[in-house]
């Protein structure tokens, strides 16, 4: 091949890898937006006491659902490199499948079966938690759609699955609310519903799965894929599973003051939502400047100068948070929801840090320092747990602390780690820079 055939190929790789990232991102957003209008309507309609129960519902099956996403991550590079190949996943994806639905299958049946986690999670209703479960395993097998799709390009039936997830949800709360069952129970179904969406691509998906393709045996693939979920489990714990995390952590105070603190954190939280497509496109970033000793230079200005960006707009975020967060959130949810604005600003605070977190993280995949994203994480959500137990105080005081201290205090340990000169990173000097 070519210097200028070479080059022609990158190009076309680029602009293919372009498009698909736009389609992607472009669901994910429309995704993001129909996921809030279940959220907002089911909390403006539960009132303040009831919103706790449920966003803490909504904490544990979204935060499980969070932990499964390396599912997504690992089938893909599976169903890529046997695309490669012009073959299909064979068995080891059948397993990643089974370990991840096994392990969220547990964890889901131990918050419905130990009593103290029932009540702190689900307020003692059980059903709660049976939604859980089902909802949780079949999260497992809608990430492993996605990532088979993915993996294999099929970038349209991947975009429609992402989208259909949210829609789902919308269509029956819109029953719902027709038929007039508007309890916690019933807007938890509609929550679950969502990831039921595989089952409208089965077809499409199942012609990707090759059962009788033998690959890696079921020690080595259990192993990797547990110490993926531990790591996602340590964001989402911090991040989509936070209200669940205070529930467990923190119990007590007044349950409306905890409804409404967890509504206003759902509104503090649509930074990290809107910028989730950005960390697709900080990997191949990192990888094309880490290429030379310029463009490695030329990164860690970058990073310092985003972190020092970081806590500007974390700043002004929390001085607009404690201006007009409150009025937002009445704005958003009714007059029943009266947050405090020192609440909003550090929430917002944390916000930021947490989506620099997720970007910089970002940095550390790409130089292949998985450890050190696992360590990371591990900080935050530590910290964050700690704040929880031992800071005296209301359970208010306690969360709004940890959505603070945590994240500021990983920001920190990440920046120590991307800001040092990367020494395994492969030179690609066949990558443009520019």
């Amino acid at each position: 091949m070519t210097h200028e055939s070479g080059e022609a190929d990158g190009r076309s790789l680029a602009k293919e890898t372009g498009r698909s990232a736009g389609k992607i991102g472009v669901s994910l957003l429309v995704a993001i937006a129909l996921g809030y209008v279940l959220t907002l309507v089911a909390t403006r309609w539960l009132g303040p006491e009831n919103s706790k129960v449920y966003l803490s519902f909504w904490g544990i099956l979204m935060g499980l659902g969070s932990a499964l996403s390396p599912l997504e991550q690992e089938l893909s590079r599976q169903s890529a490199v046997a695309a490669l190949d012009g073959g299909r996943a064979g068995k080891p994806a059948l397993r990643a499948l089974t370990v991840g639905a096994v392990t969220v299958a547990v964890v889901a049946a131990l918050t419905m079966a130990v009593p103290v986690l029932s009540d702190r999670l689900y307020g003692g209703n059980t059903t709660l938690g049976v939604i859980v479960l089902c909802g949780a395993i079949s999260f497992a097998c809608q990430f492993a759609a996605r990532g088979l799709l993915v993996g294999q390009q099929r970038i349209k039936p991947y975009s429609g699955l992402v989208v259909a997830e949210a829609a789902v949800r919308v269509v029956v709360l819109l029953g719902i609310a027709a038929a007039g069952l508007t309890g916690v129970t019933s807007f938890a179904i509609a929550a679950a519903t969502g990831s039921f969406a595989w089952l409208l691509f089965v077809k499409p998906v199942t012609g990707l799965v090759d059962p009788h393709a033998d690959g890696e045996g079921w020690g080595p693939v259990t192993a990797r894929i547990l110490v993926l979920l531990t790591g996602a489990a340590l964001t989402a714990s911090v991040i989509t599973g936070y209200p669940a995390m205070v529930s467990l952590l923190a119990p007590g105070g007044s349950v409306a003051d905890v409804g409404v603190l967890f509504a206003t954190l759902t509104v503090s939280r649509v930074p990290l939502l809107l910028l989730s497509p950005l960390q697709a496109l900080a990997v191949p970033t990192v990888v094309r400047l880490s290429g030379t000793e310029e463009g490695q230079h030329r990164l860690r200005k970058l990073l310092a100068a985003g972190a020092l960006g970081t806590v500007v707009l974390g700043v002004v975020g929390a001085l607009v948070g404690w201006l007009i967060g409150p009025w937002l959130v009445s704005l958003l949810y009714g007059a029943d929801f009266v947050a405090q604005g020192w609440w909003v600003a550090w929430m917002v605070w944390g916000a930021v840090l947490l989506t620099a977190l997720q970007l910089m993280t970002a940095v550390l995949v790409a130089r292949k320092e998985a450890n050190k994203v696992l360590l990371t994480w591990a900080v935050v959500a530590v910290a964050t747990a700690a704040t929880l137990l031992l800071v005296p105080g209301d359970p208010i005081l306690k969360a709004v602390a940890g959505l603070a201290g945590g994240p500021t205090l990983g920001l920190l340990v990440v920046l120590m780690f991307v800001l040092r000169r990367p020494g395994n990173v492969q030179p690609a000097s066949d990558v443009p820079v520019g």
